[in-house]
C-alpha cells in the first residue's frame, strides 16, 4: 500500500515540509534509504544522513532545522522514534496472519476451553485445568502446564515452556525458548551436601508485558515472582525467584536478577548487569552496562560500573585511571631522584 506524504501527515498528525505528492510503500533506515522508503531521525549521530539519503520522505522532529539543502520531503512530529514505531505496528497488523483454532496433533487437555478466536499450533501441549483467554496465540511445541492461565491476546511463541501454576496476563508477548516457573535455586546445606527446597509458589505475569527468547522467570520458594505491567525483558536474562520487576521496567540482554530482589517501576538496566539478592532497586533508576549492583537505590539513582557507583563519580574515576600510566612514570622519576 501506497501513501502520499500529505496522506500520512494527516495520519500520524504531522507536517508536511516539502512536495506533499511524493509517495511511499515501505520503511528503510536513514543510512539506506531508497525512492519509495520512509525513513526517520531520532538520534542526532545520524543527522549527516539526511542530507544524502535516497528515501522519498523522513520523519524529523518539528523543531528540526536543516544546514543544507535536503532531497526528502520532510514530516515534522513530536516524536519521531514513537510515530515510526506506531506505524510499524499498524503495517504489521494489517499484514499479520490471523490463525485461530486448535491444530493437530496437539494435546488439549480434557475440561480446558479453547476460545473459536485463540489458537493452539501443533505438537503444543496445554495441561488440567489450564485457562485460555480470548484471542491467545499458542504457538507449536508450548508447554502450557496444569492450572496455568494465559491471558486475552498474549501471544506464547514456539518453543515457550510455562511450567504448572503460573499466570500471564493479557496482551503478553513470549518469545521462542523462554521459561516461565522453572524451580527458584533454592538448596539448603546439610551435612556436606546440598538438599533441595521445594520452589512451591508461581511467577505472575501482569498485562503488556514482553519477555524476550531463552529468558527465564523462575517460580517462588513460596508466594510469586512478579514482573510488574509494561515490562520489557530482552532475550538471555535471568530473573530468580520471588524477585519483583517493577511496573514498565526495561531491561536489556544478558541481565541478571538474584533471588529476592526487587527492581522499581520505570527503572532502565543495560546489558549484562548483574544484582545481588534481597536488594531494593528505586523506582526510575537508570543503570548502565555490565554494571554490579550490590547493594539497593534511592529512586532516580544514576549508577554503573562494577561495583556499581554514581554515574558521575564513575566517569571521574576513569579520568583518574587514564592518568595512571602519567604518575607511574613521575614516580618512578621521582624514585630515581631520591636515590640520587
Amino acid at each position: 500500500m501506497e501513501l502520499t506524504a500529505s496522506q500520512l501527515a494527516a495520519l500520524i498528525g504531522g507536517e508536511v515540509d516539502g512536495d506533499g505528492d511524493v509517495t511511499v510503500g515501505t520503511f528503510a533506515k536513514i543510512e539506506e534509504g531508497h525512492p519509495g522508503a520512509l525513513s526517520f531521525l531520532a538520534n542526532p549521530k545520524y543527522t549527516h544522513f539526511i542530507y544524502e539519503t535516497k528515501s522519498s520522505v523522513v520523519l524529523v522532529k518539528r523543531d528540526f532545522v536543516a544546514e543544507r539543502e535536503i532531497a526528502a520531503t520532510l514530516i515534522r512530529v513530536d516524536d519521531p522514534y514513537a510515530t515510526i514505531a506506531k506505524l510499524l505496528e499498524m503495517v504489521s497488523e494489517m499484514t499479520k496472519v490471523q490463525k485461530r483454532g486448535v491444530e493437530q496433533p496437539s494435546f488439549v487437555a480434557e475440561g480446558v476451553e479453547i476460545p473459536e478466536d485463540a489458537y493452539v499450533g501443533a505438537f503444543a501441549y496445554i495441561g488440567a485445568g489450564a485457562v485460555i483467554g480470548r484471542g491467545a496465540k499458542i504457538y507449536p511445541q508450548t508447554y502450557v502446564g496444569a492450572n496455568c492461565s494465559v491471558g486475552e491476546d498474549t501471544v506464547l511463541y514456539p518453543g515457550v515452556k510455562v511450567y504448572d501454576g503460573c499466570v500471564i496476563g493479557n496482551r503478553c508477548i513470549i518469545h521462542s525458548g523462554a521459561v516461565i516457573g522453572s524451580d527458584g535455586f533454592g538448596f539448603a546445606p546439610v551435612d556436606g551436601h546440598y538438599e533441595k527446597i521445594p520452589q512451591t509458589g508461581n511467577v505472575v505475569v501482569a498485562d503488556d508485558v514482553e519477555i524476550g527468547a531463552n529468558t527465564t522467570v523462575d517460580r517462588a520458594m513460596m508466594g510469586s515472582t512478579r514482573i510488574g505491567e509494561g515490562v520489557k525483558l530482552d532475550n538471555l536474562i535471568q530473573v530468580a525467584h520471588n524477585c519483583v520487576i517493577g511496573d514498565h521496567t526495561v531491561m536489556a540482554a544478558q541481565a541478571g536478577v538474584a533471588g529476592s530482589a526487587k527492581i522499581g517501576k520505570h527503572c532502565m538496566v543495560g546489558g549484562q548487569v548483574g544484582f545481588v539478592g534481597h536488594i531494593t532497586i528505586g523506582d526510575g533508576t537508570l543503570i548502565g552496562a555490565q554494571a554490579g549492583v550490590s547493594k539497593g537505590t534511592e529512586p532516580g539513582a544514576r549508577i554503573m560500573g562494577s561495583p556499581a557507583v554514581d554515574m558521575g563519580e564513575y566517569a571521574r574515576g576513569l579520568v583518574y585511571q587514564k592518568r595512571i600510566p602519567k604518575m607511574m612514570e613521575q614516580i618512578k622519576e621521582l624514585e630515581k631522584r631520591t636515590k640520587k
